[in-house]
């Protein structure tokens, strides 16, 4: 997909050198934005390998968000991808679906005055244990396309400041906006903070799917996907290897903004691995600069399709989605910085 592409090429062009709290710097970009139409194609990144355990961890973590759980004792059959941030027992103190399916409610004596807020008999709202309360945003949302799909209030938000200010990792993709424009429903995705190398090709196939999803359900085409990141970011190294990029930055972005071919994307890369230092034993793979360059001297392939099942949003599972026509170039390996 070249709009990944063009991202990965404006971050590291362009994007300053900046530490951060997982001791592993960034190359740091702010406020990158892009459009993918979906008629064109399901947008799974092909400049790398993204199916097989990609594709499947990637799959059930959209069915766990939809299940609105804020435990991993299922997903983690499938994938490790939040086994880091959960405690013994698989909860998580904060998750993307527990919020969308189930955003708390203030109890009634904690209402400020001149608040309003639903009543407990409304279909949105579920009463759950010691009389707590709870609304279902993506079931209001998918509801009010079919009742008002011009409304310009189709919100669903992840982020919840009190919690945020003590979670163990905060809602990155935080919130996401549905809107039509004639028979197409587009979607929004505003993401706080961005891995551009591992996280963001996640997010792009995870709300591209949802997209999909919820055009099923509600009789429209799918239609753009739009995406802005905040801190769009590239992970380069720990140490001696991070801080090289500091010193060498200005050097790195005059190579990138004299290519007039992909091919010199290598030839940078060779260029950086030659002079920087190795990287330390334990933390190979988490400068991620090398393999997105190479990424960068790939040529795009064609896109593939989804097939998805007609079901609600409740029962969507793994089995309900096929990845059809699905072609890509080799797999590139990079290191999660927790």
């Amino acid at each position: 997909m070249q709009q990944y592409l063009e991202l990965v090429d404006a971050a590291l062009g362009t994007g300053t050198y900046k530490p951060n709290r997982t001791g592993v710097d960034t190359i740091s970009s702010f406020s990158e934005h892009y459009e993918v139409d979906l008629q064109e194609g399901y947008p799974l990144l092909t400049t790398k390998k993204m199916d097989g355990y990609r594709w499947n961890s990637m799959l059930h973590e959209v069915c766990w968000y939809l299940s609105g759980e804020e435990h991993i004792r299922d997903l983690r059959e499938e994938t490790k991808i939040w086994d880091a941030w959960a405690d013994d027992e698989g909860r998580l103190d904060t998750a993307y679906g527990r919020f969308w399916r189930r955003y708390p409610i203030p109890e009634a004596g904690a209402h400020l005055e001149g608040e309003t807020w639903p009543d407990a008999d409304q279909r949105w709202v579920t009463e759950e244990a010691e009389g707590r309360r709870t609304f279902d945003q993506l079931q209001y949302v998918i509801d009010a396309l079919s009742d008002s799909p011009n409304s310009r209030r189709l919100v669903v938000n992840a982020w919840h400041p009190a919690n945020a200010a003590v979670s163990t990792l905060p809602p990155c993709h935080y919130t996401f906006v549905f809107n039509v424009q004639g028979d197409r429903l587009n979607c929004h995705l505003t993401q706080r903070s961005g891995d551009i190398a591992l996280g963001v090709p996640f997010n792009i196939a995870a709300y591209s799917l949802l997209t999909t999803v919820v055009a099923q359900q509600t009789g429209f085409e799918p239609g753009t996907f739009g995406h802005t990141v905040v801190d769009a970011h590239v992970y380069c190294g720990r140490g001696d290897r991070g801080a090289w990029y500091a010193d060498n930055l200005e050097t790195l972005q005059t190579r990138l903004a004299d290519v007039d071919d992909r091919e010199e994307y290598r030839e940078i890369r060779e260029w950086l691995e030659s002079e920087a230092p190795a990287e330390d034993e334990g933390d190979e793979r988490l400068d991620h600069v090398p393999g997105l360059l190479e990424q960068l001297s790939r040529e795009p392939l064609d896109r593939p399709t989804l097939e998805v099942a007609d079901v609600s949003i409740d029962e969507l599972a793994y089995e309900d989605v096929e990845l059809v026509d699905y072609e890509s170039h080799d797999g590139i390996a990079f290191s999660v910085a927790e």
